[in-house]
């Protein structure tokens, strides 16, 4: 079965009819990607991993509001982001002065292996998917505001076009892409020079 998986390919009309096993090994196939986004968000290895716990526990308590219409994988991305802006909304850390982000963690060197990279094959996608993990670019991502940080993530790192970045977050894609120009202007202001 593949990692986009709809409904129709689980032989099932809706994911309330998949018991908690079924649907445990269906969410376990992307903890890693997840894991990896929600890092980018929050700039915290622990973090993340509570947020991908969190992530799996309310795709399982809803598991009813899945209609197929997106991937299994899309339905997952729109909770981890939800469940990032949760976090950051209730407890975000501002950089100090100097621009320094004192609860950046760097991503365990055993764990880059296991990095996911779409199309591996693709040297492009694997320097894309290490160079957005590195800690020059998160700690520039971290002085975006959430919702921007999101954007940005979503379009620039997962490659997701502006209309499902839209769709995932509840805004118009006029707003995706302004949000988006913010993003970037506010990643060059905290990029090293190279």
């Amino acid at each position: 079965m593949s990692a986009d998986t709809r409904l129709e390919e689980l032989g099932v009309s809706g994911l309330g009819e998949v018991d908690e096993s079924a649907f445990s090994g269906l969410a376990e196939r992307h903890r890693r990607e997840l894991h990896v986004h929600c890092y980018r968000m929050l700039g915290s290895f622990e973090d993340a991993e509570d947020t991908v716990q969190e992530t799996f526990l309310r795709a399982w308590r809803r598991r009813e509001t899945f209609e197929g219409r997106s991937t299994f994988r899309a339905w997952l991305y729109r909770i981890a982001t939800n469940a990032c802006l949760d976090l950051l909304a209730r407890c975000r850390p501002e950089p100090a002065s100097g621009g320094e982000v004192r609860w950046l963690q760097p991503y365990p060197d055993l764990l880059l292996d296991e990095l996911p990279a779409g199309d591996a094959d693709e040297p492009e996608t694997l320097a894309v998917a290490r160079e957005t993990i590195e800690l020059a670019y998160l700690v520039a991502v971290q002085h975006l505001a959430p919702r921007p940080r999101a954007v940005l993530i979503l379009r620039d790192v997962v490659g997701w076009p502006a209309k499902d970045v839209a769709d995932l977050l509840g805004d118009s894609v006029n707003s995706v892409n302004s949000a988006l120009q913010r993003a970037r202007a506010g990643m060059r202001e905290h990029l090293p020079a190279e």
